[in-house]
């Protein structure tokens, strides 16, 4: 089973169809303005599993890009990146790239501004993150940038909510999307859940979930990036952005040794 169909049934508002998408694009671009004098202006914008681009497409605004290349497994959703440039009133240089995040370096050239957007850590297991983080820091000009929404899963979810076997992960008007925990991979560290449609209990997908806290971002990025930071969100203060955390000046001898001698835990995928 495979995310689109998981996708498909939950509402990630990114859509640019959807008023509430629009009303989060002006967010986050309202974010990037506020942050715009410390990111390179008049370059090139990499949106890392981009959706539609929501994100990247709101840099590319604040920051007066000349090219938005936006990476992402499923076309369906690179295809509609073209409408929000159109909301946004600009016009760079648009790239899609369909593939896979962990392989950047492989899929894309060089770029100056590096973003993941929208909570998607948790698809990444430390093992991926690694990779991830490698190949973003070797494919980032010398005094390029990486930004990264994200929540404390650590604190928010694993102390403060507590995991939960099952859970109501959404509404719909004619259905709803339940979890359930089905497995933990002490070699991944991933918890699997299974997704499924309600009524009827029709099972849409399986994904494992690594649930991260931002120290270990930090950490992991402190080896492929010179200088680290964190704004937490009652920093910025502003509704509809989580933390962002930012990495400069890539370490790319590092990431290149790194890509080159990349290989998977034993026991592991």
């Amino acid at each position: 089973m495979s995310l689109e169909e998981l996708y498909r049934h939950i509402n990630w508002r990114m859509n640019p169809a959807d008023e509430r998408a629009r009303e989060r694009f002006e967010r986050i671009a309202e974010f990037f303005e506020s942050i715009s004098d410390s990111l390179p202006k008049g370059g090139r914008v990499l949106d890392v599993c981009a959706g539609t681009g929501i994100a990247g497409v709101a840099l590319a605004k604040a920051t007066g890009a000349r090219l938005l290349t936006v990476l992402d497994a499923r076309m369906e959703d690179l295809e509609k990146a073209e409408e929000w440039l159109g909301i946004a009133g600009i016009s760079p240089e648009l790239k899609l790239v369909q593939g896979d995040a962990r392989e950047a370096a492989r899929l894309v050239g060089e770029h100056d501004v590096a973003v993941l957007w929208g909570y998607t850590m948790p698809h990444f297991d430390p093992f991926d993150a690694v990779k991830l983080f490698a190949n973003v820091a070797s494919i980032l000009s010398d005094d390029g940038v990486f930004l990264i929404e994200d929540m404390d899963r650590v604190y928010w979810i694993l102390y403060r909510a507590g995991y939960r076997e099952f859970l109501i992960e959404g509404r719909r008007e004619n259905y709803t999307i339940a979890s359930m925990h089905e497995g933990y991979d002490f070699v991944r560290g991933t918890f699997k859940r299974g997704y499924y449609v309600l009524p009827g209990f029709k099972k849409i997908s399986d994904v494992d979930f690594h649930y991260w806290d931002l120290a270990t971002q930090l950490a992991i990025g402190s080896v492929f990036f010179r200088e680290y930071g964190l704004i937490t969100m009652e920093e910025h203060g502003m509704e509809g952005v989580g933390n962002v955390i930012l990495f400069k000046k890539p370490e790319k001898r590092v990431a290149e040794l790194k890509l080159r001698g990349s290989s998977a835990p034993a026991g592991g995928p």
